[in-house]
C-alpha cells in the first residue's frame, strides 16, 4: 500500500523542483525530505527524479505519477475546503421533522429565520403524526423534531417549548355553538372527526373522554386538519383542534367554538432530539435557535405569541 506521507513529499518536491522548498512547506529538514524521496522511489522501483547540476527534474515515469498524486492533493484540498465550510455552516444538510399543523402555521417563519444566519444549510423537512416524528428521531431519519410529547422514549431528550389550547370546533349553525359551553357527555354523542393515531391531539382528547368513563363517537380519522376544519365546516361532526389552525375561520364566521365545562386543553409541544447521539453543526445551531425563543415564565407561551416576538425582533 502506498504511503501517502512519501507522497505527499514526492508531489511537493515536484512542484517546487526543489527539495529545500519541500521541506519548508512540510516542515522538516532537507536531509529528511532526500531520505523519504528515496524511500518513495525504491518502493515504486522505478527513478523519478533527475539530476543535472544543483537542478532536479522529473523523468518521464515522475511526471505520470505527478499527474496523478496532483489530482489526490487538489481533491484533499477540496474535502478540506468542504470540512472548514460545514464546519462554519456556510453548507450542510439539516433534516427535520414536524406535525403538518405546525409545518403550516411555524416552520415557515422559523426556516426563514434559520436561513438568514445559515444561507447555505439546506433544509429536509418531514412531516406526519408526533409519534411518527419521535420514531424519526429514533431511526436517525431526523435530527429535530418539533411535535407535540405524543409518548416518551429513554433515547430522546423533550424540552418544553409552547402549550397550545385545543379548542372544540363545530359549524356556526350547530346546535352546540348556541350554548357556548359543554359538558363531556354531550361531546360523547356527537359524530368526531379525530385526529389520526400516534399525535398530540389524540392523545389529548382520548384521555379527556376516559376520564370521564366515556368513549368518543369516532365518525372519521385524518391528518390533515384542512380537510377536518372543511366537514366541521359541513356540519359532518365536530373536532378538537389547535386553536391557532382554526384563527382564521374563527374569525371569518366559518368555524365557530364551544368551552367544555370544567376543562381547558393545552397541548404540550416539545423539541425533541436524539440524547444518545452528537448533533451535527447545522442540528445544534436549529436547537439553540429554538431554545432561544422558549418564553420566559412571564411571557405567554402559545406559538402565535413567540412568532410574534420573533417578528419584532427581525423588524
Amino acid at each position: 500500500m502506498i504511503n501517502l506521507h512519501h507522497l505527499r513529499v514526492f508531489y511537493l518536491t515536484a512542484t517546487y523542483l526543489s527539495c529545500t522548498k519541500a521541506a519548508e512547506q512540510l516542515f522538516v529538514t532537507q536531509p529528511a525530505v532526500t531520505s523519504q524521496l528515496k524511500r518513495f522511489e525504491d518502493w515504486c522501483d522505478l527513478k523519478l527524479f533527475k539530476k543535472k547540476g544543483r537542478n532536479i527534474y522529473l523523468t518521464e515515469e515522475g511526471k505520470l505519477v505527478y499527474e496523478q498524486a496532483k489530482r489526490i492533493f487538489e481533491q484533499e484540498s477540496r474535502v478540506e475546503g468542504l470540512i472548514e465550510e460545514l464546519r462554519g455552516l456556510k453548507m450542510g444538510v439539516l433534516r427535520l421533522g414536524t406535525t403538518k399543523t405546525y409545518a403550516r402555521y411555524f416552520m415557515p417563519a422559523l426556516i426563514t429565520s434559520f436561513h438568514s444566519a445559515y444561507p447555505g444549510v439546506k433544509i429536509r423537512l418531514d412531516e406526519g403524526s408526533s409519534l411518527d416524528m419521535i420514531k424519526s428521531v429514533v431511526e436517525l431519519k431526523n435530527e429535530v423534531a418539533v411535535i407535540a410529547k405524543a409518548m416518551d422514549h429513554p433515547d430522546v431528550q423533550f424540552i418544553p417549548f409552547s402549550q397550545e389550547e385545543l379548542v372544540v370546533i363545530v359549524c356556526p349553525s350547530h346546535p352546540l355553538a348556541s350554548q357556548g359551553e359543554v359538558d363531556v357527555e354531550e361531546l360523547a354523542e356527537e359524530p368526531l372527526i379525530m385526529k389520526e393515531q400516534g399525535s398530540g391531539t389524540r392523545k389529548k382528547v382520548e384521555a379527556l373522554f376516559a376520564q370521564h368513563q366515556l368513549a368518543p363517537n369516532i365518525l372519521m380519522e385524518t391528518s390533515n386538519a384542512e380537510f377536518i376544519k372543511q366537514l366541521v365546516a359541513r356540519g359532518e361532526g365536530i373536532s378538537f383542534l389547535v386553536r391557532e389552525a382554526v384563527e382564521s375561520e374563527l374569525k371569518q364566521g366559518e368555524l365557530a367554538t364551544v368551552r367544555i365545562k370544567g376543562h381547558t386543553l393545552y397541548l404540550d409541544v416539545s423539541i425533541a432530539y436524539l440524547r444518545t447521539q452528537p448533533l451535527t453543526r447545522a442540528g445544534q445551531a436549529f436547537l439553540n435557535i429554538l431554545i432561544g425563543m422558549i418564553p420566559n415564565k412571564e411571557e405567554e407561551a402559545g406559538i402565535k405569541n413567540i412568532m410574534a416576538r420573533m417578528l419584532a425582533e427581525w423588524r
